[in-house]
């Protein structure tokens, strides 16, 4: 999916080089969408070029040359062809906790209650990284932002469910 969010961004920014589009990612919390490192992206940047469906185009100012990058003819195809591929499919969402749960018999008590706990102490950062993308990013499309709102309500009521199957495991013992 690495390879739609560049070239995506590429389109939105035509020139731009790969900080630039590394930081928009990074800044526009792309990573609710997938999961990219520093390291991902410049191996997904490199991968796109090879195949042609980027291009560098060598611009200069005054203190230091860039490699700045736009779409090409190519890309635009392979674009539209990531688009259908990623827009029309539809995924379970699932929690790795859910595997755990399975087993929740078979584990002690209290390490149990933690697990619940460190859940309910993740998904309120999630919650309050969210919300400040929401309030304070300007740079976000509308698409993005009904996105990020729509992650925010599952995430609320993730929160409610930990809560309450806590409530009950500590009721149970």
């Amino acid at each position: 999916m690495i390879p739609l969010l560049i070239l995506g961004l590429l389109k939105q920014n035509p020139g731009s080089y790969g900080y630039e589009l590394l930081t928009l990612m990074e800044e526009r919390h792309y990573t609710y969408i997938v999961n990219f490192t520093k390291g991902s992206f410049y191996y997904n940047l490199q991968q796109l070029e090879e195949k042609q469906y980027i291009k560098k185009v060598n611009q200069s100012d005054n203190t230091r040359e860039t490699n700045n990058y736009i779409i090409t003819e190519l890309g635009d195809r392979e674009f539209e062809k990531l688009m259908y591929k990623y827009g029309s499919m539809t995924e379970y969402i699932n929690l790795s906790f859910y595997a755990a749960m399975l087993f929740a018999n078979e584990y002690k008590n209290e390490e149990l209650t933690k697990l619940i706990e460190i859940q309910i102490e993740q998904t309120k950062k999630k919650i309050s990284l969210l919300e400040q993308s929401i309030d304070n990013n300007e740079t976000i499309s509308i698409y993005f932002r009904k996105m990020l709102e729509n992650s925010l309500s599952h995430h609320l009521v993730n929160v409610q469910w930990f809560e309450g199957l806590l409530k009950e495991f500590r009721d149970e013992n």
